[in-house]
């Protein structure tokens, strides 16, 4: 299920005990104030991943208070994964607080008290919430716990890897299946997992499963970073990587598709994505390719035929040409 709400169109007086209420009924039970009650506009969607849920919030500074009371009222036992971005928060629990988060993670625990204020920046905070449940998590709660209300970084490794895979399914997760959507939360509670392992430098306490899953999601995020680089194989792969060349296709028997089949499949997504794109159009076909590892035009143009049924050349001619009349006049006073 996805779902999608603004307060926008409500009276002034109104938006804020609504989007209050919202984020009582979508998170769970708690107070939440603003400086400014009389300007209160923010948007929200939310999305189910079986047992894994994905929030994102788009609100004004507020104050945000959890107690006691209102975990006795609905205490949905899980954990919230939060990703900062837009302006900067802060959240304090069990003696934790987080100072200021932006453009990284916090975690905290709706079973415990909290609280939490997005100061007032002069602009809205967005915050991707992924809603874990605490008996799925491949870690104890004792050492989760050391993780509450503390900084966890996004620039490298696991970190940065969940906070793409978060903001990636916000953007496409409302497009899939639902027997997919219940294997990406499989994934997002292997991806959650690896992420707090390695900043509580646990890694061995993961099932070996939540081991495998994580390394494929570096894997992949390597390959995607370095497409460009004509010498990316198996071999450069699995050396980064730490791991035998065995290993690493045998992780790829996973998703049913061979390294050197997922890199070429990749590099002709962003070709094809290039030579779609009207800002691109006076980049020639080869220096794409060239962007994306294709060096010999004719093996690129052959691939390329294979995949799409038409040349490079022919899709570009018929993106183009299906731009609406105004766009291909702008073009081409260009």
């Amino acid at each position: 299920m996805w779902l999608k709400v603004s307060n926008e169109d409500l009276p002034a007086k109104e938006q804020l005990p609504f989007w209050a209420e919202l984020v009582s009924r979508e998170l769970a039970p708690l107070s939440l104030s603003s400086a400014n009650p009389g300007d209160f506009t923010a948007w929200a969607s939310v999305l189910d991943l079986d047992s894994v849920r994905l929030a994102v919030f788009s609100s004004p500074p507020a104050y945000l208070r959890r107690t006691w009371a209102d975990i006795r009222r609905a205490d949905p036992g899980t954990y919230q994964l939060t990703f900062v971005s837009g302006s900067p928060l802060w959240i304090s629990q069990r003696r934790q607080d987080s100072g200021l988060v932006f453009g990284n993670m916090v975690l905290f625990d709706l079973s415990q008290p909290f609280e939490g204020a997005v100061p007032d920046r002069g602009c809205n905070t967005e915050v991707a919430i992924m809603q874990l449940p605490r008996e799925e998590l491949p870690l104890p709660p004792d050492k989760v716990h050391r993780l509450l209300a503390q900084p966890l970084s996004t620039g490298t490794g696991m970190g940065a890897i969940l906070a793409r895979f978060m903001t990636t399914l916000d953007a496409y997760g409302p497009d899939c299946e639902p027997r997919d959507l219940s294997r990406l939360g499989a994934m997002a509670l292997d991806l959650a997992g690896a992420c707090m392992a390695q900043h509580l430098d646990a890694y061995d306490d993961l099932p070996a499963e939540t081991r495998r899953h994580a390394m494929l999601a570096r894997v992949n995020a390597f390959i995607d970073h370095n497409l460009g680089d004509p010498d990316l194989g198996p071999a450069d792969i699995a050396a980064r990587h730490h791991i035998s060349v065995r290993s690493l296709h045998t992780l790829f028997r996973e998703q049913g598709e061979t390294v050197a089949a997922s890199i070429r499949r990749r590099r002709l997504e962003r070709c094809h994505a290039d030579l779609t794109d009207p800002r691109l159009r006076r980049r020639s076909i080869s220096a794409i390719a060239a962007r994306w590892g294709f060096m010999r035009p004719p093996d690129f143009s052959r691939a390329f035929r294979a995949t799409y049924g038409m040349s490079p050349r022919e899709l570009r001619h018929t993106a183009l040409r299906s731009l609406p009349d105004t766009q291909q006049a702008a073009l081409s006073d260009n």
